[in-house]
């Protein structure tokens, strides 16, 4: 009998700004392709955002995007698209069994919000108001979604976790089988929020939404010149099994989880805070087993507003400090900010390096911030490393809540 604790990534289905599968997302990655460009958005006008390009019609019917979410719409593309990954037959699994467990920043806002705008053209007349509406706006909408597409009657829901969300959706996927509350998790992050004007305003008013004349360099953590967020979608599903199912079906196997951790800064409604980041990411280095001194590579939460980066890149020293042996990346400077996506989709974009150790670089890096210059940070040039055998990812999120998940090559 194999160790019931130990469990793998057995499958990945994604879409994002700049690929639509973990192939064509790892290969824009080395290459330095951005998928940000500009949206028209209600009462915003033009503005900076990266949206995906995948077709829903693959696995929706037009009648099931007429009723559902865009959010939905993602979670249902990445969930089918991670089932067939793990080259997994779901009409031989037991789908009492499958539990859906899917992170998001924030959910209905969109709805609500083009609600509004349409039934203004009727002076606000709530009888033009969608009967779709609470189905499409309670909490657990886009997991929900999933099941009724793919038929799966396990437990579902989504945890909002603002921009911790994905690597919490993960998190929670293992715990269950841990449990042995299921047999497989459908887990990961998803976010729609391009398609809300209220975010941009917001980030707008409060100083922190990027601006560039040019879109694709929009995005760029730990540049001196860094201006904020780029809002983005997005969507990351993975399959998780125990090792064992997973040797017993002769799965291809990703990367085992070996390390997790949730704190809460107690802090600030925005603001970071570098002390609790610390204890977030030793927690999660406890859990494995292991020291700073043994992380390959470190994907960054850096997000490229000015406290943001600098706050983390405060925690990162205290860390690793001088590590010769960690590099240092970040996937925001591609896709911009996906919110509840980002963890999930941050964290497999960097899984191919256990094979190929290649470390993809941090792109729109002109002017190195000197308080965000760390040791062995990956700037504008893929660098191919000895070894990579840990990869660690971190994802903080507005009220202070932190994350950090670490993955090992596998190795039976």
């Amino acid at each position: 009998m194999y160790n019931e604790t130990r469990i793998v990534i057995t499958g990945i289905g994604l879409t994002a700004p700049n690929g639509n599968n973990l192939a064509e997302f790892r290969q824009n990655l080395l290459a330095g392709k951005s998928g940000i460009g500009k949206i028209e958005t209600h009462y915003m006008g033009e503005v900076i955002a990266g949206l995906c390009d995948f077709d829903p019609l693959i696995y929706q019917r037009k009648k099931e995007l007429r009723r559902g979410t865009r959010a939905g719409s993602i979670a249902i593309y990445c969930a089918h698209e991670a089932i067939a990954d793990a080259k997994l037959d779901l009409a031989s699994v037991d789908k009492s069994r499958i539990g859906i467990y899917l992170g998001i920043t924030e959910h209905g806002n969109v709805e609500t919000e083009n609600e509004v705008y349409n039934i203004k053209q009727y002076d606000y007349n709530v009888d033009f108001w969608s009967h779709h509406h609470n189905p499409r706006t309670v909490a657990n909408s886009p997991a929900g979604e999933v099941t009724l597409n793919m038929g799966i009657t396990g437990p579902h829901y989504t945890l909002g976790a603002a921009c911790a969300a994905g690597n919490i959706g993960l998190i929670q996927g293992l715990q269950m089988l841990l449990l042995d509350e299921i047999d497989l998790a459908l887990a990961g992050g998803v976010s729609e929020t391009p398609r809300t004007f209220g975010v941009f305003a917001a980030f707008k008013n409060e100083g922190a939404l990027a601006r560039h004349p040019d879109p694709q360099k929009a995005s760029r953590p730990f540049d001196r010149d860094r201006t904020g967020i780029v809002v983005s979608e997005g969507g990351c599903i993975c399959v998780l099994e125990r090792l064992s199912a997973a040797l017993e079906r002769g799965a291809k196997i990703y990367g085992e989880i070996v390390g997790y951790s949730i704190n809460s800064d107690a802090f600030d409604y925005i603001l970071p805070n570098p002390e609790r980041q610390v204890e977030c990411i030793n927690l999660a280095l406890k859990k494995a087993g292991i020291s700073a001194s043994d992380i390959d590579i470190i994907n960054t939460h850096a997000t490229a507003t000015l406290e943001g980066d600098k706050a983390e890149c405060q925690a990162m020293r205290e860390v690793f400090g001088n590590n010769s042996n960690s590099y240092i990346n970040n996937t925001k400077s591609y896709i911009g900010h996906t919110m509840g996506a980002a963890g999930a989709l941050e964290l497999v974009g960097n899984l191919p390096s256990f094979e190929d150790r290649i470390v993809h670089q941090t792109i729109n890096v002109d002017n190195l911030d000197p308080e965000c210059a760390l040791k062995n940070l990956v700037i504008n040039q893929p660098k191919k490393v000895d070894k990579v055998d840990y990869i660690l990812n971190n994802s903080f999120g507005m009220l202070g809540i932190n994350s950090t998940l670490i993955v090992k090559r596998f190795e039976e």
